[in-house]
């Protein structure tokens, strides 16, 4: 082989692994999504159980403000054992922000996806993308 042939050959690999590469983030950012939508999902069902245990009412509580960690009573319950968001911090996927609003008669869960966008779940049976992070005291998605 010649010296230009094989700088040819070093221009294509590298051409080729940056592609490779380009396409790994991405199926990094959907796989991070679905796990955010799933923990999500979870979430809603162990709410819906939550209520059911506790006479209907999600229990209104001090939530955190949008974007900080959810510690209000209803997703944080240890004394009844229903630990709405389960798992560390470090279960969910990095730079998750998590936004946990409840009231009395209603609750919602928001996160921001690492591929863009936010989901959002509530009482009123929505599981869908949304537009922004959920406001304080706003519990409809």
């Amino acid at each position: 082989f010649t010296l230009i042939e094989l700088l040819v050959v070093i221009a294509i690999i590298g051409i080729l692994s940056s592609v490779v590469l380009a396409s790994l983030s991405t199926a990094r950012n959907k796989a991070s999504d679905a796990k955010i939508r799933s923990q999500l999902t979870q979430a809603k069902t162990s709410a819906e159980l939550y209520a059911n245990n506790n006479g209907g009412s999600y229990t209104a509580s001090n939530m955190a403000a949008a974007a900080l960690p959810c510690t209000g009573t209803m997703f944080a319950d240890a004394a009844s054992g229903m630990l709405i968001l389960t798992g560390t911090a470090a279960s969910w996927p990095t730079g998750t922000l998590l936004s946990c609003q409840a009231t009395a008669t209603g609750f919602s869960i928001s996160a921001n996806l690492p591929g863009g966008g936010f989901w959002c779940v509530d009482s009123a049976g929505k599981n869908q993308a949304a537009a922004a992070q959920q406001a304080s005291a706003d519990v409809d998605c």
